[in-house]
């Protein structure tokens, strides 16, 4: 249960406080018994009252023989002595976890080196206790701190946390601080934080010296990053694809045929052309009824947004950008109301409906009033059937369809799949699943199924579709006899094939479109195609790759070459790409290639710029340069698509800038400059 308050600890004891309740809960927790006893000293944690917080008590020593990432060895508290330390106990499909992300971000800019954020990553469920599955999240969240992996609950029990997040602040001298479980976290901990930096940094105990990192977080260049949905539209022929780890909506044909981009990348919050619009790691998409309007849960955001598909045009319809601290009445103007990670959305009846992860409820937007109000789930987070808004809890709802008749969801934090009447007049029904601990990989009629994080739903003749995330299958449930069954994928990996031999990585988004389910396969980077008769999977292959070429912030790699030494006169800047073994270049899209010389003088370019389109596995250009004395460096901007061999769908775009310092001296004797740069495998 999140407090305002944070709890200084001043024995080893181990005793639970439950502290004075607000509106948000943070996930439940596990086996932890609680942190050391403490008092409430910092109500709300806007002031630290002239007090110091440097704590009495030394804090416990990390655990050995776990995983680390973002370093290159394992972390020793002792290693430490001189920072701020902050721990976060978290788990990667906590919507709470993922809140208070932004929040550790800003205390980080803000204390530099003087504060470290050490992610303890104690997955509640079996998928997240595998490494790969934390690397991924790193990745997916940009995370550029330590993070270690506690399958085991060791650190957790360690340090008696009981919820996820659970925060622990150590001080620069190794002593326990204080604690503080839930969301609310850079106002409580700001404070603290500064009084601890300026008092130890008095006495000369503060070190800010950089810890050395190596950080899992690059963005892959695939054309895709992370898709977290996506929406067949068989009546116009389209398809919509959440491309959510670059920020931004893309339209497509059926086929694969990139029609446009809406979103300009940027992380953002910004109205207007498709090429200005901004994001902030989009999810769930519905359609208007007639085809012309296209809504999207612009997740960290916490907003709505509709894309006008004549123009393209992004406008706002709900939300304020900020995340709410308390729930609406009924009849809310929608631009005026703060929400909280909307994750998915479908239109039926003159409403929007809405699964609003981060307060476990449902919502409607009355699309023509412009009003918006919880549905169903009374925001408490459990599996609680009976009346929609009073009695009924729900546990992070994700993907949301209709059959025209039931509304149906699937909440991952219980494993389950829910439903309701869309017109209000019926209880929440649970169809799949027990509680927020009981999951598995079963097959099945109803409760006897088990399923694990499903995330993806989609309903189509008499079948729901479901995207059962972390047992990276894509599973159906027949109504209403209720029957599970697996209709493809087995572990994770990625592959094609027949029903039993395809390979997902968490399947998060599903729609259907004919014969066809398509799955924003988020952790493969890609779109499978599923039939949903036979189980046969093939991966869908983007073409017209240009579309999606915009400038992507973080996607520029700088890759500096050995120096050229050669002699003056008319020479040679000798430029080849080329692709990794197993690997070609993609003819569908031009590569482009711009060249600067940082000194004229030195170096003069005959050509400004390069292009080629083949399906080589390497291209070279010879281009005539004067050579004068003196030092400067040539610049190439390089702009290239690629694929893997033997999987065509799954292509990168790298753009790179690769420097080559030249030395131009009348003793040298090569009268050529190489810029020879070779495309990195899987784009990293």
């Amino acid at each position: 249960m999140q407090s305002h308050a944070l709890v200084q600890l001043h024995r080893t004891t181990i005793v639970w406080l439950i502290l004075g309740a607000t509106f948000f809960a943070a996930c439940s927790g596990g086996s932890g018994t609680g942190p050391p006893e403490g008092t409430d000293v910092a109500a709300g944690g806007s002031t630290t009252d002239g007090k110091s917080w440097a704590g009495s008590d030394p804090a416990p020593p990390f655990p050995d023989g776990l995983t680390w990432f973002n370093v290159n060895e394992p972390l020793q508290l002792g290693a430490l002595r001189g920072k701020v330390v902050l721990l976060d106990f978290w788990t990667l499909g906590c919507i709470n976890c993922q809140h208070i992300i932004p929040d550790l971000k800003e205390l980080e800019a803000q204390f530099g080196d003087a504060m470290t954020v050490v992610g303890v990553h104690s997955g509640k469920y079996a998928t997240e206790h595998d490494d790969e599955s934390i690397r991924e999240a790193i990745e997916r969240y940009g995370l550029m701190h330590p993070v270690v992996n506690d399958p085991d609950f060791v650190f957790w029990q360690r340090y008696g946390a009981s919820a996820w997040p659970t925060l622990v602040i150590i001080d620069p001298a190794g002593n326990l601080v204080g604690y503080h479980s839930g969301e609310g976290v850079y106002p409580l901990f700001q404070p603290i934080v500064a009084s601890l930096v300026a008092e130890f940094d008095a006495k000369g105990e503060l070190d800010r010296t950089p810890l050395p990192l190596a950080p899992e977080a690059t963005v892959a260049a695939t054309v895709l990053s992370f898709p977290g949905k996506v929406l067949a539209d068989p009546v116009g022929k389209r398809l919509f694809i959440a491309d959510s780890g670059h920020n931004r909506i893309l339209v497509a044909s059926l086929d694969g045929a990139l029609q446009a981009a809406i979103g300009d990348g940027e992380a953002g919050f910004a109205d207007g052309a498709a090429y200005e619009a901004r994001f902030d790691a989009p999810q769930g998409l519905g359609l208007s009824e007639d085809g012309k309007t296209l809504y999207v849960a612009d997740t960290r955001n916490h907003a709505v947004r509709a894309v006008d598909l004549e123009t393209n045009d992004v406008t706002t319809i709900a939300g304020t950008g900020e995340q709410l601290d308390r729930l609406p009445g009924l009849d809310a103007k929608a631009l005026e109301t703060a929400l909280a990670s909307p994750w998915d959305v479908v239109a039926a009846g003159g409403k929007l409906f809405i699964s609003m992860a981060g307060v476990h409820q449902i919502w409607a937007l009355n699309l023509a009033a412009g009003t918006i109000e919880p549905f169903a789930g009374t925001s408490r987070e459990g599996i609680n059937d009976g009346e929609r808004r009073t009695s009924a809890t729900l546990a992070q709802p994700s993907g949301i369809a209709t059959d025209g008749n039931y509304l149906f969801w699937v909440d991952p934090e219980s494993s389950s799949v829910r439903r309701t009447l869309l017109d209000g007049s019926g209880p929440v029904e649970t169809l799949v699943g027990t509680g927020l601990f009981d999951y598995g990989d079963d097959d099945g009629v109803g409760k006897d199924a088990k399923l694990q994080h499903a995330q993806g739903l989609a309903f189509a003749d008499g079948r729901l579709f479901v995207g059962d995330t972390y047992n990276h299958k894509v599973k159906s449930v027949t109504l209403p006899g209720l029957e599970v069954e697996t209709l493809a994928g087995s572990d994770r990996s990625r592959a094609d094939g027949e029903s039993d031999e395809a390979r997902f990585d968490e399947p998060s988004g599903l729609s259907v479109a004919g014969s066809t389910v398509y799955v924003a396969d988020t952790n493969n980077q890609s779109i499978r195609l599923v039939d949903r008769v036979t189980g046969q999977t093939r991966t869908l292959a983007l073409t017209n790759l240009a579309v999606a070429m915009t400038r992507l912030p973080g996607r520029l790699t700088r890759v500096e070459l050995t120096q050229a030494d050669v002699a003056p006169g008319v020479g040679t800047l000798q430029v080849s790409i080329s692709t990794p073994a197993g690997y070609h270049l993609n003819s569908l899209a031009p590569g482009r290639m711009s060249l600067t010389t940082g000194d004229g003088s030195v170096v003069e370019i005959s050509e400004a710029s390069l292009t080629w389109q083949t399906d080589g596995s390497s291209v070279a250009f010879p281009v005539p340069v004067s050579l004068g004395p003196g030092e400067t460096t040539v610049t190439a901007v390089v702009e290239a698509y690629y694929c893997r061999e033997g999987e065509e769908a799954l292509c990168f775009i790298q753009q790179a800038e690769v420097v080559v310092p030249v030395r131009v001296t009348a003793g040298a004797s090569a009268g050529d400059v190489t810029l020879a740069y070779v495309l990195p495998a899987d784009g990293r």
